[in-house]
């Protein structure tokens, strides 16, 4: 139900490790991790932005791509502040996931607690399994020549 989009994800994460100084842009934004799963009639998406503020997350569903933006701050320091080590990444980070078309896109919900936004998606009531019921069929009459 769920299509990554990103197909440099696996190399911008490679780089991130490589390269922990690496911060993202609006330009070009660092890769979050996530999970999906299925709970039930739900999709759920989990994404770990530890140290984000829940006001610099920004979520937007455009026909069936969630997208998904958020930025961690540098912490403010005093002037008499040297730093001595710096491996927590900041700036801009991005996540496009395409929803499938039996996904509810109008009844998404998002919580953020302990650093992990959680989105869930219902089902669309059209793509559930339903029953379909067998009508009498109507009276056969035989004409006859």
């Amino acid at each position: 139900m769920l299509m990554r989009t990103d197909p440099f994800r696996e190399l911008d994460r490679l780089t991130q490790q490589l390269f922990p100084s690496t911060s993202g842009t609006w330009s070009r934004p660092s890769a979050m991790p996530m999970d999906a799963y299925r709970e039930g009639d739900v999709y759920v998406i989990a994404l770990d932005l530890p140290g984000v503020d829940r006001d610099a997350i920004d979520i937007d569903v455009e026909r069936n791509m969630l997208t998904v933006r958020a930025e961690r701050r540098p912490a403010a320091r005093g002037d008499d502040v040297q730093m001595e080590l710096s491996e927590r990444p900041f700036g801009v980070f991005s996540r496009q996931v395409v929803l499938a078309d039996t996904l509810d896109t109008e009844h998404i919900s998002a919580d953020y607690d302990a650093g992990v936004l959680t989105l869930r998606v219902p089902i669309a009531e059209r793509a559930k399994p339903r029953k379909i019921s067998i009508g009498a069929g109507a009276d056969h009459k035989e004409i006859s020549g």
